[in-house]
């Protein structure tokens, strides 16, 4: 019997003394206040005041110094949502808010609509499971609060926080449980045994707001070595959960069971189980995407070609005489150019603004019809062009840069996307494939062309890899990067097969706009040639 079919047994210590009343204002974490209800001064949104444990009060203010307002850090991300969603909970409703119980109850629904919902809690926990996997990251390392690459790799490290966020026992006991409860246990073992060596550490210690125990993770680090096939380890983890508990019914069973299929089956005690990674995805080209995330590809080996240079660049448009583009040829087939400094800072801010407001989660085509992908994490609004004269202004500097024709239907609305704490995008096509694609409701044809202009910069992570191409372009803030979707014969270049690989560190806005075939007839004509 595994765990999850009872209510976790919890015993938790009574603390004495209370702390100060504070104040939490949606955006700007938690600051200490002065006793009443109220609007907290100098805070950008509702505040209230409220009484917590000044322990748990430090836990959640130490996450908030020094960061200067961004949760760039994905450990420091996770927990912050964490603190602010599981941990905040269970101190409302521990028995240690007994005698509050009314002035937190209330307190928390004050600020609830605004605070981070189970939903992000899992998908900030996936987050980590994806970085670990992608950039081949330990850990172990991570728990410490550092990104090592694991020990078989040979590459050095990918990023280094100038300020550490170490995971507690909870922390990765929550992020091996929502492995476990997706049966994914290549995960769900690695991150429990952080839990249970961090838990033994500190055994006897109980924080009111922690999710789970030390015979928690023993509970569930030993049935994911059984559903693993490892019935050895899961015997000497389920012992080590009666030493501390045993009157636990469920786990003597579980013992029991244990030491019979050794005795019927003796080889299962020295079996080495290999656990295999899941790919939910079915992703074919997943190897290849992950070394290009991790390495950049063979780009740097691209400079020894004379034909790939720096330019400045008019294409014969009067728009850009005074103020060429300045162009970098990363690849002529398929043909990728880098157009450095396409927008101010200026412009990629007021883009940012005007999409904010109107995120919503991504979704993906489908057959006929579009729906979310646990391949594409990222939030996307869709800009037109009457909504700030900035839209227009890029747009003409587009159609000046492409030669191509952007008027409505020829092309899409700019679409502007959010990759958050691990937001990627794993390899697909721009141009559909299927004649029954929603693109086709345009009725302006395939999509011919991408031009994605990054709004931000990165400080890890999230660069943009070609697959068959064999590169990976790496966040430039400004830039605006091209591609041809299709050959001049109107087929699709599968060449042009490529990711956003997971944002390690840092917060990456994108705008894409997408250019159909219909409209360009003159503008880029047809050509017999399948590889033109």
């Amino acid at each position: 019997e595994g765990p999850g079919c009872r209510e976790l047994d919890r015993v938790p210590v009574v603390e004495q003394g209370w702390g100060a009343p504070a104040w939490i204002a949606p955006g700007c974490g938690l600051v200490i206040g002065q006793g009443v209800l109220g609007v907290a001064e100098g805070s950008p949104g509702l505040g209230i005041a409220l009484l917590m444990p000044s322990r748990f009060y430090n836990k959640v203010q130490d996450l908030h110094q020094g960061t200067g307002g961004s949760a760039a850090n994905p450990l420091l991300a996770y927990t912050l949502i964490k603190r602010l969603q599981s941990d905040w909970l269970n101190v409302v409703h521990s028995l240690e808010a007994s005698e509050n119980t009314q002035a937190l109850k209330y307190g928390y629904t004050q600020v609830e609509k605004d605070l981070p919902e189970f939903e992000d809690l899992e998908g900030a926990a996936r987050a980590l499971m994806r970085l670990q996997d992608v950039y081949a990251l330990s850990v172990k390392g991570l728990a410490k609060g550092v990104f090592q690459r694991a020990s078989s790799t040979h590459l050095p490290d990918i990023y280094s926080p100038g300020q550490l966020f170490p995971l507690s026992a909870d922390d990765c006991f929550l992020v091996g449980k929502v492995a476990y409860d997706m049966a994914d246990y290549y995960h769900s073992i690695a991150w429990l045994e952080e839990a249970v060596g961090l838990f033994r550490v500190s055994y006897g210690e109980w924080n009111t707001e922690d999710e789970g125990s030390l015979e928690d993770a023993l509970d569930h680090l030993a049935f994911s070595y059984f559903k693993a096939g490892n019935v050895s380890h899961a015997l000497s983890l389920s012992r080590e959960f009666l030493h501390y508990d045993p009157s636990n019914k469920r786990i003597a069973r579980n013992v029991l069971k244990y030491e019979r299929l050794l005795v019927e089956s003796p080889e299962r005690a020295k079996a080495e189980v290999g656990l295999q990674r899941p790919n939910v995805t079915h992703l074919q080209t997943r190897d290849l995407y992950e070394e290009l995330c991790q390495t950049l590809g063979s780009q740097p080996t691209q400079y020894q070609i004379p034909a790939l240079h720096c330019s400045y660049e008019t294409n014969d448009s009067p728009y850009l005489i005074l103020q060429p583009v300045k162009r970098e040829l990363i690849r002529l087939q398929p043909y990728v150019a880098l157009y450095h400094d396409f927008v101010s800072d200026l412009e990629a801010e007021k883009i940012k603004g005007l999409a904010a407001p109107w995120l919503q989660r991504s979704v993906v085509a489908s057959e006929e019809k579009q729906q979310k992908a646990e391949y594409r994490i990222s939030k996307s609004a869709w800009l037109k062009d009457t909504v700030d004269p900035v839209i227009v202004s890029l747009d003409q500097r587009i159609a000046a840069l492409t030669g191509l024709n952007i008027r409505p239907p020829y092309a899409e609305h700019l679409q502007v996307v959010n990759y958050g704490i691990g937001g990627h995008y794993e390899p697909h096509f721009d141009h559909a494939t299927s004649r029954k694609s929603p693109l086709y409701r345009m009725k302006s044809g395939n999509r011919l062309a991408t031009v994605m202009i990054y709004l931000s910069s990165v400080d890890a992570g999230g660069s943009t890899a070609f697959i068959y191409a064999n590169l990976s372009v790496p966040v430039v803030k400004n830039a605006a990067l091209f591609w041809w979707n299709l050959h001049r014969n109107g087929a699709g270049n599968g060449d042009t097969l490529h990711a956003g690989c997971p944002v390690l560190a840092g917060d990456k806005w994108v705008a894409n706009k997408w250019i159909h075939e219909h409209g360009q007839e003159f503008r880029r004509r047809c050509g017999p040639d399948p590889d033109d």
